[in-house]
Order: C-alpha cells, then sequence, then structure tokens
C-alpha cells in the first residue's frame, strides 16, 4: 500500500513543478528591462517572493538552498545594475526546476504516502521531516466482543438465537421467517407479519383452486347427488341393506365419472390448520419473551404488539372478518352441496364464540389472523371473475332453485330434527347389523338347535316285529 501511495505523491511532485514552471514562464513575460525606481523595484522583489513563495508551497521539500540561493543572487545582480532581465531569471528559474525534477526522479528526496501509513525516508539528510504524521495503530479488540456481535442482528438488535426463539420446527420455522422479513427487509413488525401471511397464502393458493374446481362441479351436479343419496337414505332407514349398497355403488360410479371428490374440499382447511397454529404459537412465544422491537412495532392505534388492543378494535374487525369470509368463502358453497346444514350454522356462530377470547389476544396474534381473513376476501373475490374462473379451468356456477332440488331446503329446527333422527336411524340399524352378526357368529360355533322331532344322531335299534309285506293286487 505504501509503494502506490509513494508513486501517487511522487506523480503530484511532478505536476506541481511543471505548473510553477509554466506559471513562472507566463508571469516574467510581462515584464521588460525598466529603469530601477522605487515602484519598479517593489514589483521585482514581489515577483522574486511569489516564485520562492511558489516553490515552496509546490509540495517539493526545499533542500536544495544553493540552487534557490543563485536565482536569488542573479536577482539582486541585476538589480544593481538597476536592470531587470528576464531572460536571466528564466534561465535561473530552469535550472531550479529542473535539479528538483532530476532530484525527485533519482529518489534523493523523501516521499510521502497521501494516506500518511507508512513513509520511505532518505536518512541521509537530518532535515527532511515528515509531512504527515503517522496514524496510530488502532486499539485492540476487546475481549468477548465477538459474541456480543454475533448475538445482535444488522438492525442492531438481539438475534432470535439469542432470545431462544427459531429452530427447525415449525414453530421455529416460522419465527425465523418473520425475523427475516423484519431484519433483511428492514420492515416494521406489522408489515413483517403481513407480508408472510400473504406469502404463505400465495403458497396455498394452487390448493384454492383445486378446491374450486371440485366446489364448483358439486354444485352443478348437485340435483343428480342429492336424488341418489336421498334414495340411499330411504332404503337404509327401511333396512333394505341392498338397495341401500346399490345406490351408493351407482353414487360412486357417478361421482368418479364427473371427476367430482368430497374430500377435495377439504384439502384447503387442512393445509391452513397446521400453519394457522404453527404461526400462532410462533407470535405467542415472541410476544411472551418478549421480543423489545415488537413493543414499537405496530400500527395507529396498536403499536405495542405485545399487549392486547385496549380499544377492542383489532378482536371485533378480525371477528368480522371472519364471518364475511365464511359467508363468502369456499366453505358456504361446499357444505349447501353436502347438505350438512347443521355446521353450516355453527360455524356462522363461531365468529362470536371466538370473539370473548380474542380480546386477551397480543396485537401481533391479531394482526396475522386479520391479515390473513382480508387475503381470504381478496381471493374470493379474485376468483369470482368470469375471466380468472376460465383461466383457471373453474366452471360457471349454475343457478340452481332450491325448491327444485330432491332434498327441500328445511328451516334450523328442522334441519335441527332431521338431522338428529337421522343420527338416531344410523345408530339403530348399526346395533340390528351388529346383533345379526353376532347371531350368525354363535349359530356358526354354538351347539346345532333342537329344530326336529326326534334326534337324529341317536341310533335307533331295529325292532323284531314281523315285517309287513305289501299285498299284492
Amino acid at each position: 500500500m505504501s509503494r502506490y501511495c509513494s508513486i501517487g505523491r511522487y506523480n503530484q511532485q511532478i505536476r506541481n513543478l511543471k505548473t510553477i514552471k509554466e506559471n513562472i514562464m507566463k508571469t516574467s513575460k510581462a515584464f521588460q528591462q525598466v529603469s530601477l525606481d522605487g515602484v519598479s523595484s517593489k514589483i521585482k522583489w514581489n515577483f522574486l517572493g511569489k516564485i520562492l513563495r511558489n516553490l515552496s508551497q509546490s509540495d517539493v521539500p526545499m533542500q536544495d538552498d544553493s540552487k534557490v540561493s543563485t536565482v536569488q543572487l542573479a536577482f539582486e545582480n541585476n538589480h544593481v545594475k538597476n536592470k531587470f532581465s528576464t531572460k536571466i531569471l528564466r534561465k535561473h528559474i530552469n535550472k531550479l526546476c529542473s535539479n528538483f525534477e532530476k532530484t525527485i526522479r533519482t529518489n534523493k528526496l523523501p516521499l510521502y504516502s497521501v494516506a500518511g501509513l507508512s513513509m520511505v525516508e532518505n536518512t541521509s539528510d537530518p532535515k527532511i521531516q515528515p509531512l504527515i504524521e503517522p496514524i496510530p495503530e488502532p486499539p485492540p479488540i476487546p475481549e468477548g466482543a465477538g459474541e456480543i456481535l454475533n448475538q445482535l442482528n444488522a438492525l442492531g438488535e438481539p438475534t432470535f438465537a439469542s432470545l431462544g426463539l427459531g429452530g427447525y420446527s415449525p414453530v421455529g420455522l416460522a419465527q425465523n421467517c418473520f425475523e427475516y422479513l423484519h431484519v433483511t427487509l428492514d420492515l416494521e413488525w406489522w408489515a413483517a407479519i403481513a407480508l408472510g401471511t400473504l406469502i404463505i397464502r400465495i403458497c396455498l393458493f394452487p390448493l384454492v383452486v383445486i378446491a374450486q374446481r371440485n366446489a364448483a362441479k358439486m354444485n352443478n351436479y348437485l340435483p343428480q347427488m342429492q336424488l341418489l343419496q336421498l334414495k340411499m337414505t330411504e332404503a337404509r332407514q327401511t333396512g333394505n341393506q341392498l338397495d341401500a349398497a346399490r345406490y351408493s355403488q351407482e353414487l360412486m360410479f357417478f361421482m368418479k365419472e364427473k371427476g367430482l371428490n368430497p374430500l377435495k374440499n377439504m384439502v384447503v382447511p387442512l393445509a391452513q390448520m397446521p400453519i394457522f397454529v404453527s404461526f400462532f404459537m410462533a407470535l405467542r412465544q415472541m410476544t411472551n419473551v418478549p421480543v423489545d422491537s415488537l413493543r414499537t412495532g405496530g400500527l395507529y392505534w396498536f403499536t405495542d404488539l405485545t399487549l392486547p388492543d385496549q380499544y377492542f378494535l383489532l378482536p371485533i374487525i378480525t371477528s368480522a372478518t371472519l364471518y364475511a369470509t365464511i359467508e363468502l368463502g369456499t366453505d358456504t358453497a361446499k357444505l349447501s352441496s353436502q347438505n350438512m346444514q347443521l355446521m353450516k350454522y355453527v360455524l356462522r356462530g363461531l365468529p362470536l364464540v371466538v370473539l370473548p377470547f380474542t380480546v386477551n389476544f397480543p396485537g401481533a396474534i391479531l394482526c396475522y389472523w386479520m391479515s390473513s381473513n382480508f387475503i381470504s376476501l381478496v381471493q374470493v373475490g379474485f376468483l369470482r371473475i368470469p375471466r380468472v374462473r376460465s383461466y383457471f379451468n373453474i366452471e360457471a356456477l349454475r343457478k340452481i332453485d332450491p325448491l327444485d332440488l330432491p332434498m327441500k331446503p328445511k328451516g334450523f329446527k328442522e334441519g335441527i330434527k332431521d338431522s338428529w333422527t337421522n343420527i338416531k336411524i344410523t345408530k339403530e340399524l348399526e346395533e340390528r347389523r351388529r346383533l345379526d352378526e353376532i347371531k350368525f357368529q354363535r349359530a356358526g360355533k354354538g351347539p346345532i338347535v333342537k329344530t326336529y322331532k326326534y334326534d337324529p344322531t341317536k341310533q335307533v335299534e331295529p325292532s323284531n316285529s314281523v315285517p309287513i309285506s305289501a299285498k299284492k293286487r
């Protein structure tokens, strides 16, 4: 490093000498041989002082005093003769600059690095002094500083690893993702939570498309499916297992032919459930530690994400968006197609049941839940656009009048009564089948039941009576 800095210093000295030489020659042309009087003498002496001052400020050490004295002596001689010859002065100035340049090129003058970190000295001349004092070495790093730095992230906050968070479990991976978004993208915690939720929902979007395709098909083929389901239910209630099995097989073949599968409607809830639990537990642990930056990572009225919302707005918004998601989401169509009215009513009442519990949740958890609900609403609205549905090969929903369906719509009470009646009938049929199975097993393994007039296992001895002969005709 010192070598390259010295080369730069050397080149700078050469350029300074050339510049001074050019300036002196230009200035000297303005002077002519004039008679020496008081004014002109003052100007000429100022001219010589300017030359020597430029040389002293040229970043070139003025070590060759003999050459400088020669210039000054030549000027004084001309002054004594009452003349000032610019030609003679330029001659001596050229010699002086040439000697300086020659001295620099032969490396007889000290070359200093620009940064002042290193110096090549000419020890033969004790007059040479460094232009820049060397910068002292930095103090040593104290012990344990590396460990302290490893416990801080790029924002100067404690890492999750130092707080006992993170890891390779589902909860730890969720915490690592939140930390990455917060530190790498320099996002506030509310934005990091919302962005993490959006990324997860985008990853689950293909499953949502699959569920939408299946739900649309089941809605369009709902009358045929309900007709077979109604026949199968009547056969089971009458105890006709043969007809019930036959209708069940017909329903299975029909669904296979049309590409219907009720389990596909459960793909999205089954995939979202473990993710929701993992995010819930991850944010719960982060607020319990707590992560100090969460105290100021909120927005508007909920600045502290480690505490519940004091205005109860977050729980109310979360419950409202949850209700809207249940009403407008795919779950409502799925429940209608499966005639699970009881489950639909339960889900509609779920937001009211959840509201008292969400009041005590920290703001971070409610921020995640609210973000997820808003994304669900946007997703439902997006998938209702006809062009979007055609792009993802989702069939258009047919408008079917509930009164035209084989299974007529029923009210809340009637639906509960019918569901309870079907459950009891199914239980009785199952109990009857179980008893028949027990009787069958007992008949095959137990003693033979007496159903004859005499015991065939006992041999009857022939009697000594005279056999009766038949009469001939």
